[in-house]
């Protein structure tokens, strides 16, 4: 998930990964499986598989010979990213998010593809869109603006059953100067209009400039406290910023924000891709945000895969957690060594919500087309330069939460 002009660029070359994978379906389908045996999830009848080539559309039959869609999910443009969940005292979850429309002409054409492909899933599974269609208007219009239409998420349960879906909207649909007015608009249709004067004067406190109205999500299937979610992502952000934000949440959770930053990041700043907050509402407390959860794009500060797996096992040490399970999910994704690239492990984010404790999750790029070099670092502190040079590139992508 990228959110501004990536620094450090691609390079070109072909994937060390086997090729064996005919289709950019057959690649990450054999991933989402070694992915769930890492982490204990059972998947005995191919059901979840099955799911994801619904989310994938047309895609899922893309040779992987073929040059990268024009999408903005991963760095690479794989239409796809992984993310394995750490919660303290439970089993972790593996999900998926997906643009099943990657490959359409037009931003309308890629809004119509992946609500077939939510419907294709919504009978499998037997769960309504209601909330999708209570918005349609509102994020999928005749002629969409902005940088993507609808992108898919999947979270599979810990037990055999039923998964979670997720659908991500753009809030720029209707141009960038409307996004305030959208998110608002949404907000209001979910019964959530109380939410708006917290985000629009605190989270989002230097709209347009520096902060945006980023993604906006909303939940489908068998949720126990079916969410809205709002995201903010801070251009030139630095921990004071952090710890204002999530100190709006509890003191608690400004701190512990900060000191997640400094652990994942090790910097006081942030002036690559932005850390990205989100806030998520449901209909108990339509007012009060249920949950904060920072996202930070560990792949602009460390050197190589090796380095931010380093950063995401101290996460999980504090937690309390063990960092077996984030050695085979990363083996799952992955059979090029860490130090060979950076990029694999795109975001770290933490979720904080009342009364339960802290939830690390860790975001995981397929790369399918292209691997991002390893990086050396200055003799000045942080400043880390790209091993190789190549004109920037501009994505935008949600973190699946």
């Amino acid at each position: 998930m990228t959110m501004v002009d990536n620094p450090h660029g691609i390079t070109a070359t072909r994937r060390e990964l086997e090729h064996a994978a005919a289709t950019l379906g057959d690649h990450l389908r054999g991933r989402l499986d070694r992915l769930c045996r890492a982490a204990g999830t059972a998947d005995p009848e191919g059901r979840y598989r099955d799911s994801l080539t619904e989310l994938l559309g047309a895609g899922a039959d893309r040779p992987l010979s073929a040059p990268a869609p024009p999408s903005g999910v991963s760095d690479d443009h794989t239409p796809a990213e992984f993310s394995v969940t750490f919660p303290a005292g439970d089993r972790p979850r593996v999900r998926v998010l997906t643009e099943p429309g990657c490959g359409a002409a037009t931003l309308a054409e890629n809004g119509r593809l992946g609500r077939l492909a939510l419907q294709r899933t919504a009978r499998r599974w037997d769960f309504p869109l209601d909330p999708l269609r209570r918005v349609e208007t509102l994020f999928l219009p005749a002629a969409p603006q902005g940088t993507f239409a609808l992108w898919c998420a999947m979270e599979l349960p810990a037990t055999p059953g039923t998964p979670g879906f997720k659908a991500y909207l753009d809030p720029a649909a209707h141009g960038p100067e409307h996004t305030a007015d959208v998110v608002e608009e949404a907000l209001a249709r979910f019964g959530c209009a109380r939410a708006w004067p917290l985000l629009r004067e605190h989270v989002a406190a230097r709209y347009p400039h520096d902060d945006r109205f980023a993604f906006f999500a909303v939940d489908l299937g068998p949720w126990a406290a079916p969410r809205v979610k709002v995201y903010v992502a801070h251009h030139r952000f630095d921990l004071d910023g952090v710890r204002r934000v999530a100190g709006l949440f509890s003191e608690r959770c400004g701190r512990q924000a900060v000191e997640f930053c400094r652990i994942a990041a090790g910097t006081d700043r942030f002036d690559r891709r932005p850390p990205v907050s989100c806030l998520s509402f449901t209909g108990r407390n339509p007012r009060t945000p249920a949950a904060y959860t920072l996202h930070l794009p560990v792949r602009d500060h460390v050197t190589d895969d090796g380095h931010a797996r380093d950063r995401a096992a101290s996460l999980l040490r504090r937690q309390g957690l063990p960092t077996g399970l984030l050695d085979r999910a990363l083996g799952a994704v992955s059979r090029r060594r860490p130090a060979d690239g950076v990029g694999l492990i795109s975001y770290l984010s933490l979720v904080q919500a009342p009364a339960r404790p802290p939830r690390v999750t860790v975001y995981l790029a397929p790369e399918a087309y292209r691997v991002a070099p390893a990086r050396v670092r200055e003799s000045r502190p942080g400043a880390i330069l790209s091993r190789e040079s190549s004109p920037r590139m501009r994505h935008a992508h949600p973190p699946a939460s």
